[in-house]
């Protein structure tokens, strides 16, 4: 790729003006505008070379973003003291095979000395999701025993990501989760380890606690194997990982966290929570999951609920299913689908009271919300009444109401930055690393994967977008945050019981109302 950029920086000296006084009036003309000329060309150059690059295929010019914006935020203006230092090469054949990624890795990023800040309480889950591996370590039959299940192999040596894929995943969640991992070398090169792990891009956990109990007659083989997944579940020992959404969801238009919050954060403006209808609302896929289904069955005039055609939408380009103008009413259900659903963080940022269908299943930055604080809890058994109840209770409640919805939409804009986000996948990536007992090796089959790899061969759309919108332009200025101490277990028995007892206490205003309702009816 070659850039047709003029660089004269050369300056006027005093020949010009005693040259000019001979010159014929025509000439001066002339000559000024020759000058204005050059140096608007000197400027356009300037101009092009922070944006975009000319590139001539197919018989035609077309301009190729080559620096795209960063909107991941992780550069304040008032610090940035070096440009941009990351670029995408792309060749000017859109083909996959004639992509090559940079012969050299970016240098160990250098991060400015101020005192690291505390990474969000969710982090110390890091510690209990690999615990089943802290006395064994990882070798490799361990790993070995997980890649019948894995829809890809992912290889970091060296700096460099090097991919086996396996099976193809449900749409493009295979392809924003490598993505991600890539951005994350971007992001902090030269501090993610050596190491290989394999990844699951199903619905559910794969890996369940049940098959590595001691039973009688049965041969159990310890430790289970490593299998990263987006989501967990108590009884199973899938290692969580940010899902594929943070990075674009394009098939059905979700943008990238960042710009995807911005967007829903303008939306909460358009309606004050007062003037919000004050109903309780989801829209989503009902036929994934049972637990879906049985609340379409609550017709209650408090209960709004819309069934979502993702087909239709397609057709119509998704033009009633923005995210950012689904902040209309006080109360948000969240319900799960077939697992964890990716919604939970939309819902939460919306500043309504999020009304949190008890789950089975949790994603990594879930475990430590706080019911009454940041959501209201809802059984899953008598959803209808509970979310019934939680509407006139805030309807009667609204400060209370309204401080939760806020605590909710606070805690995912505080504790869910991009920078976060990537902090945790470090963080996590790191701590998995140092169990390693094996040595990394790139399986034949493999191959190096990059930006360029990725993003050049798409030509545009939805999913190129996402890919360009998420692209790490440079190394974070900010080092990353300090991962805090492991629960001790009377710790972490405390914070369940209290969140069990909060449940409880909702339970029972729940049920105390409901039995007033029935003697009012009967008299």
């Amino acid at each position: 790729m070659s850039s047709h950029v003029v660089d004269d920086q050369r300056q006027p000296n005093n020949s010009i003006s005693s040259l000019s006084s001979k010159l014929t009036k025509p000439w001066i003309t002339t000559t000024i505008f020759i000058f204005v000329f050059f140096f608007f060309i000197i400027l356009v150059g300037a101009s092009l070379r922070w944006m975009d690059m000319f590139l001539i295929g197919g018989g035609r010019i077309k301009v190729t973003p080559i620096f795209t914006r960063n909107t991941n935020a992780t550069i304040p203006k008032e610090k940035l003291t070096t440009p941009l230092n990351f670029t995408l090469q792309c060749s000017l054949d859109q083909n996959i095979a004639t992509q090559t990624c940079p012969a050299s890795n970016p240098e160990k990023s250098q991060p400015s000395k101020d005192e690291p800040e505390t990474c969000p309480d969710y982090f110390r889950w890091i510690h209990k999701d690999l615990e089943a591996w802290r006395e064994t370590g990882i070798t490799r039959e361990t790993l070995e025993r997980a890649s019948d299940k894995a829809h890809f192999r992912l290889i970091i040596k060296g700096g460099r990501v090097y991919v086996h894929q396996y099976k193809k995943s449900f749409q493009t969640r295979d392809v924003f989760t490598i993505w991600g991992i890539v951005q994350l070398l971007r992001m902090y090169p030269g501090q993610v380890p050596d190491l290989e792990l394999l990844f699951m891009c199903h619905d559910s956990p794969e890996i369940w606690r049940r098959d590595y109990r001691p039973r009688p007659g049965v041969n159990v083989t310890w430790p289970p194997p490593p299998l990263f997944h987006y989501c967990g579940h108590s009884g199973a020992f899938d290692i969580v990982f940010p899902d594929w959404s943070f990075w674009g969801w394009p098939e059905i238009n979700i943008k990238e966290w960042n710009k995807q919050s911005e967007l829903i954060s303008e939306g909460i403006k358009k309606v004050k929570w007062e003037e919000r209808e004050p109903y309780a609302y989801w829209k989503g896929n009902p036929g994934v999951a049972m637990v879906r289904r049985d609340l379409m069955h609550c017709h209650d005039p408090m209960v709004h609920l819309y069934r979502q055609d993702w087909s239709r939408e397609g057709r119509i380009g998704y033009r009633t299913s923005n995210l950012e103008d689904q902040c209309t009413h006080r109360y948000k259900i969240y319900v799960e689908g077939r697992a964890w659903s990716v919604s939970e963080k939309y819902i939460l940022a919306c500043d309504s009271m999020t009304l949190l269908v008890k789950p089975f299943y949790f994603d990594f930055f879930t475990r430590s919300l706080v019911p009454m604080e940041h959501y209201w809890p809802i059984r899953p058994q008598e959803k209808c009444s509970d979310i019934v109840f939680a509407v006139h209770w805030g309807n009667n409640n609204t400060k209370k109401a309204r401080a939760i919805g806020r605590n909710g939409s606070g805690y995912v804009r505080k504790n869910l930055k991009m920078k976060y986000v990537y902090d945790y996948m470090l963080h996590l990536l790191q701590s998995y690393g140092k169990l390693m007992k094996m040595n990394v090796e790139v399986p034949q089959g493999a191959k190096e994967v990059c930006p360029e790899t990725m993003a050049c061969p798409i030509n545009g759309g939805r999913m190129r977008q996402s890919m360009d919108d998420s692209l790490v332009m440079s190394p974070s200025v900010k080092a990353t945050c300090e991962m805090p101490p492991p629960f001790e277990e009377d710790e972490l028995k405390k914070f369940l019981e209290k969140k069990e007892s909060v449940e409880k206490e909702v339970e029972k205003w729940t049920n105390e109302y409901w039995q007033e309702q029935k003697k009012i009816l009967k008299h």
